[in-house]
């Protein structure tokens, strides 16, 4: 059983993304760990699993190290990034590339110009939750950095979700419902960046969502009812066990 009624940590940069804030605090991607599979989410708070790093969310991460501030030990923790001669492998020279012309831009640097990792706490349905925007300016907007293969990928990455809760939790903290938007540049050859904002109805949608399942979510990670497992998921895939099967099945849908 998860404990989300005891002291809470205060948290930093350096415990954000630990076992006890994850354990502690509901926050966005777990949130979508939960709809994905229940019984994944719950391996990750536990710290039984650990979801492998992709080459497309360290190019992402690559990106968001810059404007953060921390490019040079990123660079450090990840040595795989850079080839046998010690040059950057073929993405992360895309990477920069993405770096160069988002900086130029003067409506898209502009976005970016805010609190640069602000992190906020706050009760959301009877939940702690967590968040860190990329770029909070005060009174104007949030703005959250997105690097993605190309603009039409944007929806299925339920970026809507995102931007409610984070509506939400400057509202819970400060008082002001501030617009959301996602500073979006593409990987492709020739690179694409634009601001988007998430209309506030389309915002006001994910919330309504969010209400109708996160009561169940938060009775599962307290322990109060088991996780289900989707078995289709790499944890789950992980920690099967075989069984006998008719071959027909594979031949359905």
């Amino acid at each position: 059983m998860i404990d989300m009624e005891g002291k809470r940590v205060e948290l930093t940069s350096e415990n954000y993304y630990s076992q006890e804030a994850n354990e502690q605090f509901f926050s966005v991607s777990q949130y979508k760990d939960f709809m994905k599979c229940e019984s994944m989410a719950m391996a990750k708070i536990r710290g039984e699993y650990q979801q492998p790093m992709t080459r497309a969310l360290l190019v992402g991460s690559f990106v968001d190290a810059y404007f953060e501030g921390t490019l040079p030990q990123f660079m450090e923790r990840n040595p795989e990034i850079f080839t046998r001669k010690n040059e950057l492998k073929s993405e992360f020279r895309k990477a920069n590339e993405i770096i160069a012309r988002v900086t130029a831009d003067p409506v898209f640097s502009q976005f970016m110009g805010g609190e640069k990792q602000r992190i906020m706490t706050f009760e959301l349905f009877n939940a702690p939750w967590k968040m860190k925007m990329d770029s909070y300016l005060k009174g104007i907007c949030i703005a959250d950095l997105k690097v993605v293969a190309n603009f039409k990928s944007l929806p299925l990455w339920r970026y809507d979700l995102q931007g409610a809760v984070y509506q939400a939790g400057v509202e819970a903290v400060t008082g002001e419902q501030l617009p959301f938007y996602l500073a979006v540049a593409s990987k492709e050859r020739v690179v694409d960046l634009d601001i988007f904002q998430i209309p506030q109805t389309t915002l006001n949608l994910a919330m309504d969502e969010i209400g109708f399942s996160i009561g169940h979510y938060i009775e599962v990670k307290a322990g109060l009812t088991p996780p289900k497992a989707c078995g289709r998921c790499d944890y789950c895939k992980s920690v099967k066990q075989a069984r006998i099967r008719n071959y027909n099945e594979l031949l359905e849908g």
